[in-house]
């Protein structure tokens, strides 16, 4: 699946790119560049924008790492194969600021902080912490109040032309329709930043529930609230706000199918594959509201230009949804579907069970599939691993599955309607090397391919698994075929014989 970039044809492209050209010789800041979204940005600005001076990206330390360790770590990654075999110049143009949107000042040095201040005019925002479990007092101090700390900051910066803060889509779900524009909480956001200076984490803890109603989770709840904090700020600063819905793993950029975590549909997949998920609590007529990465990221460094060469500025803070609002809409039972079909095309290894799992609305149905499918078989594996002495796991794992699908049923149990008529409105206005070039073409999608990639990237990016040992998974595929086929067999025997059982022992009563 790896790809390699000819330099030579990029750089004459990128001399007909309006974008491009934009970030030659401008510096740029980008916060949350250790995730999905950021590290495809940071590849997307060296990439395709090779003119462009320095990108500092903000990294803090992390779990005994040093940001300069995790920095090394992110350029050994696969999707930066490309640049470093090709143009491994081009790397020395991405300087490492070791700080953390959580601290005070960012934990920036002065003399960091000066160099940016009188450097960067394009500043990327999408540090976050992603957890859709984390206490109030962590979601608020990282999105909330890590983006009105970002904004001071860019309050001093000498050349800022443009600020884009990553929202979400799904920040404001009280609303049937969410149109591209900020909607105001009902709370004061800095009366909420200030409630650890009053209230103790218990307290917090207590309130949380009816504080963020009618949000799922602190994460949506405090992304909200950040938007607060940046529609403040406009225009004063150049400011915008892009919300992605779900991001998925990459259409074609910087690798078909690139992904490095798990989580939502991804991890849905590939679970299922594994043969460990059985059961997902959903709609599957709901369409399923998702974005590839590169899309995402295309979408924001087409924004940030807009957003500095647009001198004339609107009464209100620019929104744009980055969302395909049925451009190329897909249901879940169709995502499911495909997903199952390439799959079976292209297996995974040491599978569990058989892939037969299956969707359903129906809350009972989906609790009966949980017990008999995904805890009674873990606790069975693990107790035959506890008395051969292994390493017992399946449990865990199970938990890990439990925790996921909790917090992701909010939102396959909801049709969500998002418009994007800016967000098109902007695509269109685009030459046609810049929209090759930054394509968000939802409509020239072809799924299977997608597919088949998202499930390759998944088994190679994230599980680790070599692309050779697929024909033996397809061999251990039909193994667990006639296994699976034999435990039908013996189950609806069994349904058989205790109906006889019954059928008797009324006969013999009779």
């Amino acid at each position: 699946m790896t790809n390699f970039v000819d330099f030579n044809q990029v750089e004459f492209k990128m001399e007909k790119s309006v974008i491009s050209q934009f970030f030659n010789g401008r510096s740029v800041f980008v916060t949350g560049s250790t995730g999905l979204m950021g590290k495809v940005l940071v590849w997307k600005l060296l990439y395709s924008c090779p003119g462009i001076k320095n990108i500092f990206v903000l990294i803090r330390s992390k779990r005994g790492k040093s940001a300069l360790l995790r920095y090394q770590e992110i350029i050994k990654a696969p999707l930066f194969d490309s640049i470093r075999k090709t143009n491994k110049s081009l790397l020395s143009k991405l300087q490492v600021v070791c700080g953390d949107v959580g601290l005070d000042g960012l934990g920036i040095t002065q003399e960091m902080k000066e160099r940016l201040i009188s450097e960067v005019s394009i500043v990327f925002h999408g540090a976050a912490t992603l957890n859709l479990d984390a206490s109030l007092t962590e979601a608020i101090n990282l999105n909330t109040t890590g983006t009105l700390r970002m904004l001071e900051l860019c309050s001093d910066m000498k050349n800022l032309e443009a600020f884009v803060h990553f929202s979400t889509a799904f920040c404001h779900v009280d609303l049937d329709t969410l149109d591209e524009e900020v909607h105001k909480s009902t709370f004061d956001v800095y009366n909420i930043i200030r409630l650890p200076s009053w209230l103790n984490e218990n307290s917090i803890k207590m309130v949380t529930p009816h504080l963020i109603n009618p949000h799922p989770n602190t994460y949506t709840f405090s992304k909200r609230l950040a938007e607060d904090v940046v529609s403040d700020f406009y225009p004063q600063l150049p400011v915008v706000i892009a919300r992605p819905s779900i991001v998925t793993p990459a259409l074609k950029e910087p690798l078909p199918g690139w992904v490095d975590n798990l989580n939502g549909p991804t991890g849905i997949l590939a679970a299922g594959g594994k043969g460990v998920l059985r059961s997902v609590l959903c709609n599957s007529e709901y369409t399923t509201e998702a974005v590839p990465v590169d899309f995402a990221i295309n979408a924001v460094i087409v924004i940030a230009w807009k957003t500095a060469i647009t001198k004339q500025k609107a009464n209100v803070i620019p929104v744009y949804n980055l969302t395909q609002h049925n451009l190329n809409p897909m249901t879940w039972g169709a995502v499911m579907a495909k997903g199952r079909e390439e799959t079976m095309k292209n297996p995974f290894e040491l599978m569990l069970w058989y892939p037969t799992g299956s969707l359903t609305s129906n809350r009972f149905i989906h609790t009966y599939k949980v017990i008999c499918y995904h805890w009674i078989p873990a606790y069975l594996i693990d107790g035959i691993l506890f008395l051969l002495g292994q390493k017992r796991f399946m449990i865990r794992v199970q938990q890990k599955i439990s925790d996921g699908l909790r917090v992701l049923q909010y939102f396959t149990l909801r049709n969500w309607d998002f418009t994007n008529d800016r967000l098109l409105a902007l695509r269109d206005s685009l030459s046609e090397v810049d929209r090759e070039t930054f394509s968000i073409d939802f409509e020239k999608m072809d799924m299977d391919i997608y597919f088949r990639n998202c499930i390759l990237g998944a088994r190679q990016y994230c599980l680790k698994e070599d692309p050779a040992s697929i024909p033996k998974a397809r061999k251990t595929l039909k193994v667990l075929y006639v296994l699976d086929l034999v435990v039908i067999y013996l189950k609806y025997a069994l349904v058989a014989w205790l109906l006889y059982k019954v059928y008797a022992t009324v006969s013999a009563v009779m």
